[in-house]
């Protein structure tokens, strides 16, 4: 029988004028030494910038373990970050020059009984990158960093939401496995499902030390097939009737069935692999130049986010964390993830959790940003990644798209590359030839897509927002977001606007004497240029201007979850038009102001709260609706897909339902002013199909303001439409009542009853305790109503503290008295 052997014990790591330092394997360099005392915390203040001598330095990791020589042998490193010599007992048995795949070195005939030594060198990543771009020639990118020019992490050498920490390690498990006869190579189930039967093709291919007979057995789901083999490959299918179907989230059960697969010689069992796999068939259906995402013949709209890595350190990144960050997209009503190509391929265990979960997810090839160059030793390195992890994860039912880089299509035809690179490639063989041609060789039902953006075809504009998927980015960059409403997209793959992180965070990793948003630690944690700026100049088209610190936390955080839900429920409301979102991003990998809904400690932002409720399964919304685009009961017709037009006309109800079943409802549009009088109102009801969405014009004299700063629409499930900017509003000041109780559940009952209008209410009780968190953001309280937020907090808090400002804010209060 195969056995394995971890070898993560007695490591040091050496480096520089470091020596000896204990190590932790699967660790890094990084978090050695911070464990070590050596360094300060990197994600605090600006210690970041006095850390960069770790990613220039050469580093050694070394240990000793006893063995017992004896059959074939091989030293299996399931990664190492990322250019590193491994020698065993002063034998250099390998190198290795990319973070993203294993490597199996044989060390049989290295192996002494007793004392063996274990050294892995690791060389700067930056001196080798430095060597290989001096050698190819520059290339451009994204940002003064050669992370085009080494196949590692490229968010390790910094991003406009990530600190610039080039690691170094032994990332992935290390150890010994000892086998005879022969092993499991790779094995790579195929499974589909059509006409009610699925069916698994099971292609196994092994390694061997003879050319013995062997036994490969497979089951699932009660049935078994078998296969003899004298030579390295094997065919055994097995079809199942009528198996349970994995559904995406929303849609069904995510079914899981284990795959068992022996292989065996005699009566002795040289090998085992097991799997969960799932019945399902996915596809994309771009036929009429859109990108719909199609699971067992039912089209899916994607409620998305991007996912980048959930720590700048893997070490730290564990199953539960992920799964905590998972419910977190879960009870955000998300449905798909799609991992952005600045990061890694994602664990096991982030796809088994995809798997029971019910994520749909959507995995980039690593190329982002940049012009990558296709010379060895990147054409083999790339196609040796390629292969390993397409294998690795063909098998699992969430995975349903591959794509073959991020923005680099788009980078090329706008970014001002080609002058800069001369004729010398850039990564169009990868995504139009290489990558292709390997998914369709080892994963082929499943589809493969260039890039993202990407319209469809090589000869169209990359980004064209009426073919394919499309990134908006000019609405963070130089427009307001109310842009997002001119937009006609048939799928938005990327989009997001800025905000700073929760205060408890803020207050855990800076440690300025006063928080303001240019003092020293705000400034360093602020890694987009220009990002404060652009903060700035989002607050100004929407509210007056902040007077202290706190205002600003509050309302900048207000504008960024503004932002993404007006762009998400204008996206919705144009279903089936449009077929998917995927907000930039669900997480982040430390403290950082960022477009994140869920900040690096992982503490909701008020985007969060917006996100649940944006994509929730059945949303009503208020658009505005030009008479000649609007069919009423209809989509729009008349207007271009992908085309910019003006968001103006009277106000209609859209109502979209995502859910498996019909939505039939009724409710009560009113006009209203903002004292809470009703100036006109009706009834609007309607039968929504699943899947679709349902335009219903509003009659004139509700959809027609008398005073557009001082009306309001409302329905009686809470939906609001205001004419007006809020700096445009006379708000009252804020009159209300409240009481505070505690719960049996432990947690905190803190109601809020309107005396005025209250715009935008929302509680920071974080701001009392890091670990308390409420149940909803956001919300606009009318004249004579009630709101009552549920704060989880493991101890009583200070009523009269959770019920002024700075916890409990609302727009009202940039017009109060101080």
């Amino acid at each position: 029988m195969t056995s394995y052997r971890p070898l993560h014990d007695g490591w040091t790591v050496s480096g520089g004028n470091i020596s000896g330092v204990p190590a932790t394997v699967p660790g890094c360099v990084h978090t050695d030494l911070l464990r070590a005392g050596r360094i300060e915390d990197p994600y605090l203040d600006a210690n970041e910038t006095e850390l960069a001598w770790i990613g220039r330095t050469d580093w050694e990791y070394s240990t000793s373990f006893t063995a017992a020589p004896g059959g074939r042998t091989d030293l299996v490193c399931a990664g190492l970050d990322t250019v590193a010599a491994v020698e065993l007992n002063g034998v250099r048995v390998g190198e290795t020059a990319n973070m993203h795949r294993g490597y199996r070195f044989d060390v049989s005939s290295l192996l002494v009984d007793g004392e063996n030594d274990l050294k892995i060198k690791f060389k700067s990543a930056y001196t080798y990158a430095e060597e290989q771009r001096d050698r190819l020639g520059p290339r451009p990118n994204a940002y003064d960093e050669p992370f085009n020019f080494i196949r590692k992490q490229a968010c390790n050498f910094g991003w406009d939401w990530g600190p610039t920490l080039v690691t170094a390690g032994i990332w992935q498990p290390v150890g010994l496995e000892t086998w005879a006869t022969a092993r499991l190579a790779e094995v790579r189930p195929q499974v589909t499902v059509a006409g009610g039967v699925g069916r698994v093709e099971l292609r196994v291919r092994l390694d061997r030390l003879t050319d013995a007979p062997v036994k490969i057995t497979a089951s699932v789901a009660g049935r078994t097939a078998q296969a003899t083999v004298t030579g390295i490959e094997a065919l055994l299918i097995l079809t199942v009737d009528d198996p349970e179907l994995w559904w995406p989230r929303g849609y069904g059960d995510p079914l899981l069935y284990d795959l068992d697969v022996t292989l065996t010689a005699g009566d002795d069992q040289l090998d085992a692999w097991s799997r969960r796999v799932g019945f399902r068939d996915a596809r994309v259906d771009t036929s009429d130049g859109g990108f719909t995402v199609v699971v067992n013949d039912v089209p899916v709209f994607v409620r998305g986010i991007n996912w980048i890595p959930d720590d700048v350190f893997a070490d730290r990144i564990t199953r539960d964390r992920l799964a905590a960050r998972f419910q977190q997209a879960a009870d955000a009503n998300v449905n798909y993830l799609r991992v952005w190509g600045g990061g890694r391929y994602e664990s096991e265990d982030f796809y088994e959790l995809a798997d029971e979960m019910g994520f749909l997810v959507g995995q980039d090839f690593l190329f982002a940003c940049a012009a990558y160059p296709e010379e060895e030793p990147f054409r083999s390195e790339v196609e040796a990644e390629a292969r390993e992890n397409v294998v690795r994860l063909a098998s699992h039912p969430s995975l349903v798209v591959w794509t073959g880089n991020n923005e680099n299509l788009w980078g090329h035809e706008d970014w001002d590359w080609k002058p800069a690179l001369n004729g010398r490639t850039w990564g169009s063989g990868f995504y139009y030839d290489l990558l292709p041609r390997i998914v369709g060789e080892l994963d082929p039902t499943r589809p493969y897509w260039p890039g993202s953006p990407y319209s469809g075809s090589p000869d169209r504009y990359p980004n064209d927002p009426a073919h394919g998927t499309t990134h908006i980015w000019d609405v963070w960059n130089t427009d307001d977001y109310t842009k997002y409403g001119a937009y006609r997209p048939r799928f938005v793959a990327e989009f997001g606007f800025q905000a700073p992180p929760t205060y408890a965070t803020l207050r855990r990793s800076i440690s300025d004497a006063v928080l303001a948003p240019g003092s020293p630690g705000m400034a360093h944690h602020q890694k987009a240029i220009g990002g404060d700026q652009k903060l700035e100049r989002g607050l100004a088209n929407h509210f007056p201007l902040p007077d202290d610190f706190d205002d600003w936390l509050y309302l900048t955080q207000l504008n960024q979850a503004r932002a993404l839900a007006f762009g998400i429920e204008h996206f919705r409301s144009l279903n089936p038009l449009c077929a998917g979102t995927i907000m930039w991003q669900l997480n982040d990998c430390w403290p950082v102001t960022s477009w994140a809904a869920v900040d690096g400690d992982g503490r909701k932002k008020p985007l969060w709260y917006a996100l649940r409720d944006a994509y929730a399964d059945r949303l009503l919304t208020f658009q505005p609706r030009t008479g000649s685009v609007l069919t009423a009961g209809g989509p729009l017709t008349d207007i271009e897909p992908g085309a910019v037009v003006p968001a103006d006309g009277p106000p209609a109800l859209v109502a979209v339902n995502d859910s498996r079943t019909s939505w039939t409802f009724e409710t009560t549009v009113t006009r209203r002013n903002l004292a809470g009088d009703v100036l006109a109102s009706t009834s609007v009801s309607a039968t929504v199909a699943p899947g679709s969405a349902v335009t219903l014009p509003l009659p004139a004299d509700v959809a027609t303001p008398g005073d557009v700063s001082t009306e309001l629409l409302a329905t009686d499930t809470g939906t609001t439409w205001f004419w007006a900017l809020d700096k445009d509003i006379p708000w009252p000041a804020a009159e209300f009542t409240t009481s505070v109780s505690r719960t049996g559940s432990g947690s905190t009952a803190v109601t809020v009853r309107a005396t005025t209008i209250l715009r935008s209410l929302t509680l920071f009780p974080d701001r009392l305790s890091p670990d308390a968190e409420p149940d909803r953001a956001g919300i606009t309280v009318l004249p004579g109503e009630s709101v009552t937020f549920t704060v989880s907090s493991p101890s009583p808090l200070d009523p009269e503290a959770l019920t002024s400002r700075p916890v409990l804010r609302c727009v009202n209060d940039m017009s109060s008295p101080r």
